[in-house]
């Protein structure tokens, strides 16, 4: 009994589309958060904000949206490297100009770095593939760093969002669910490719190699 790749979605634009678009949202989302942390100080302006967040954002999406078409399509060699997809939001902020001596300096992109580490670890926590232990390790560090940006929402800016405030609790939830939307979108790269068994039609998964349905 033979097994084939499952059938990927038809339209490959529209699937990296959506997750362009969907990735966006996340990043134009997560900047209303980093406003929030800034408070009345914060100002919005075109390089920082469409180059250093947004347009990560942007190609993260599309490349987890690249991924799910692979891994509906049975997988192909060396795509698990999209996996890396969420260092975007690393290495857009240490594009623009004096980026890298206020990183050293004032820690600056330091928040852009804790996302990347929590999106890539948590998606290899949660993608069921890998050694156990790797997986506890990295699921361990990805929720420390989940937790400690939704708990600093209330020390970074003073009483204005405190945990006795709902202004503060709100913030702190939007940041929660963003940041661990992202861990679950980026597990796509990590998770076991789909097969389907020509046993009736039913989708069966593995790893990067197809598996053989059990007769019945």
């Amino acid at each position: 009994m033979s097994t084939h790749p499952a059938r990927a979605p038809r339209n490959v634009v529209a699937t990296v589309g959506l997750g362009a678009l969907c990735g966006l949202a996340w990043a134009a989302a997560f900047r209303a958060v980093m406003s929030e942390f800034a408070g009345f100080s914060t100002r919005v302006a075109w390089v920082d904000t469409f180059v250093a967040i947004l347009l990560p954002g942007v190609v993260v999406g599309g490349l987890l949206g690249w991924a799910h078409v692979i891994r509906l399509s049975g997988g192909r060699r060396g795509w698990r490297w999209l996996g890396a997809a969420p260092a975007a939001f690393a290495v857009a902020p240490m594009l623009l100009p004096g980026a890298v001596v206020a990183l050293l300096t004032q820690g600056l992109g330091g928040g852009a770095v804790a996302v990347t580490l929590l999106a890539i670890g948590g998606g290899f926590a949660i993608s069921g593939l890998g050694p156990l232990w790797a997986r506890i390790v990295c699921g361990a560090i990805s929720a420390l760093l989940i937790v400690g940006i939704t708990m600093t929402t209330f020390f970074i800016a003073g009483p204005r969002l405190a945990v006795t405030e709902p202004r503060g609790v709100w913030v702190a939830l939007l940041a929660f669910s963003l940041l661990t939307l992202l861990a679950i979108a980026s597990s796509i790269p990590f998770r076991p490719v789909v097969q389907a068994g020509d046993v009736g039609g039913g989708v069966i998964t593995a790893g990067d190699a197809p598996m053989r349905r059990p007769p019945s």
